[in-house]
């Protein structure tokens, strides 16, 4: 038994164990264990703490995203009813333009026309009277015939104007 190495062995580790304890390295790690499990402590609260805050942070980015898309399709509804009332506009307004210019053309074709119609009643009242004032200087003469001529033409201008 004395010559065995391993008795020597387990009697060297008792001793050990026993300075150990006379000198108090058991308290010295067990306080440096406990620091050590106070700070694992510490930095899972800091990350339970971090990961609360991240997921709040989240859930704020999230609504956020939510609201500003609401908000884009809010924007886009109003700009595709304001471009639809602004054609609809742009429309009516064609459309009136259109109307107008359409009478204001037919204004100017009925007054081209009273004007032809004017025109050609003054060439004929014209003519008749040439005609007329040729007849009668050729078959009337005197101052009768110059009357009469006067008379004549005035009644037919009169009429026919």
């Amino acid at each position: 038994m004395f010559a065995e190495p391993e008795f020597w062995v387990a009697v060297a580790f008792v001793i050990l164990l026993g300075v150990f304890a006379y000198v108090g390295l058991h308290r010295t790690v067990l306080t440096a264990l406990d620091h050590r499990s106070a700070r694992i402590k510490a930095e899972l609260d800091d990350a339970r703490r971090l990961k609360d805050e991240a997921t709040k942070l989240l859930a704020e980015y999230k609504a956020r995203h939510a609201s500003a898309e609401a908000e884009a399709q809010d924007i886009i509804a109003s700009a595709k009813a304001e471009a639809e009332r602004i054609a609809a506009e742009a429309k009516t307004k064609i459309e009136d333009f259109v109307a107008r210019r359409t009478k204001t053309a037919g204004d100017k074709i009925a007054l081209a026309e009273a004007q032809a119609v004017a025109d050609v009643r003054a060439a004929a009242a014209n003519a008749a009277v040439t005609a007329a004032s040729t007849i009668l200087s050729q078959s009337v003469k005197g101052p009768i015939a110059d009357d009469l001529l006067a008379k004549g033409i005035a009644e037919v201008r009169q009429k026919l104007n």
